[in-house]
């Protein structure tokens, strides 16, 4: 383990405390980052997360996708958690601890709607779980995220008609997914003709990995930068909006990797659907709740604030 893998808490601690800073003396600093966006997704945090996303899938051979799609339990229960658990989870725990502040339930619960479709992978790829399971689990929950979250949206929070972001939604899977996996199904089959397979898993993988944490680093700085002088001016308000959120991602975690184990599945197979499952799409709830309550409002406060 080298050395970035194995003070990778550290880093990140360290990262937080600059993005916060960087927030709260240079806001300029994130509203800049913030001002660059394609179809109301952040440029800066896509190229990051490209660049996080592409170690993940370089080393995904099809013949290990076709392999996982023989064994569709742990989609199912990515599914039933995702989908059927999490949005009624996520909108109890918002009335129940924001109560009597309608914006700040609204926004938390626009982000128990959706999974996460980009960094679950490369949270998958640090805790070793099966990769080509985790892409067809991701890969399918961004298809449903197309029709399941507008009628979600509009059900849970009593509005009519929920304008869904249809192109940062397609930008989001473009570049999360189909690009990384594209660039990195290429590379590979390249990388191997010329340098053969030994170089590739003993070189080229390992350079790749180092360069996935220092993305995650940069989007961690970036990131806060966003938020840094709301966060260290009103840290009580950012706890009152962490609670419901942390409480969801330990309720479902606390499911779905015990009953993984249950069914008999592999560590690999119970990592992907513990994380996917308590997963959130913090890009297009901050979208959604921009559109329909405006950018200083508290659900877009809470959308923001909740995935930090």
């Amino acid at each position: 383990m080298g050395l970035w893998e194995k003070y990778l808490t550290l880093w990140i601690a360290i990262c937080i405390i600059v993005g916060l800073l960087v927030g709260r003396f240079i806001p300029e600093f994130g509203q800049f980052m913030d001002s660059l966006k394609f179809a109301q997704l952040s440029i800066p945090i896509g190229i990051l997360l490209f660049f996080m996303m592409y170690p993940t899938v370089v080393g995904i051979r099809f013949s290990d996708v076709k392999h996982a799609a023989r064994s569709p339990k742990p989609l199912l229960v990515t599914i039933i958690a995702n989908w059927l658990i999490a949005p009624p989870l996520m909108t109890l725990l918002a009335n129940t601890f924001l109560a009597g502040n309608p914006e700040y339930i609204a926004g938390v619960i626009l982000l128990g709607l959706s999974p996460c479709t980009a960094m679950v992978m490369w949270w998958m790829f640090l805790a070793k779980g099966d990769m080509a399971q985790g892409l067809i689990n991701t890969a399918i929950n961004a298809l449903l995220m197309l029709g399941l979250y507008a009628p979600l949206a509009a059900f849970y929070l009593g509005v009519s008609s929920i304008p869904v972001p249809w192109d940062l939604i397609a930008i989001s899977v473009l570049v999360f997914i189909a690009l990384p996996v594209g660039a990195g199904a290429l590379s590979r089959r390249i990388i191997i003709q010329k340098k053969g397979e030994e170089w590739f898993k003993d070189v080229y993988n390992p350079a790749v990995g180092k360069i996935s944490i220092v993305a995650l680093l940069l989007t961690l700085i970036v990131l806060f930068s966003f938020a840094g002088q709301t966060i260290l001016e009103n840290p009580l308000l950012v706890g009152y909006l962490a609670l419901p959120n942390l409480l969801h991602y330990a309720i479902m975690i606390a499911w779905t990797y015990p009953l993984g184990y249950f069914l008999g599945w592999k560590y690999e197979s119970v990592i992907d659907t513990t994380i996917i499952g308590s997963s959130s799409h913090f890009e297009v709830a901050i979208a959604v709740a921009i559109t329909l309550y405006g950018i200083g409002s508290g659900a877009a406060l809470a959308t923001v604030i909740g995935p930090l």
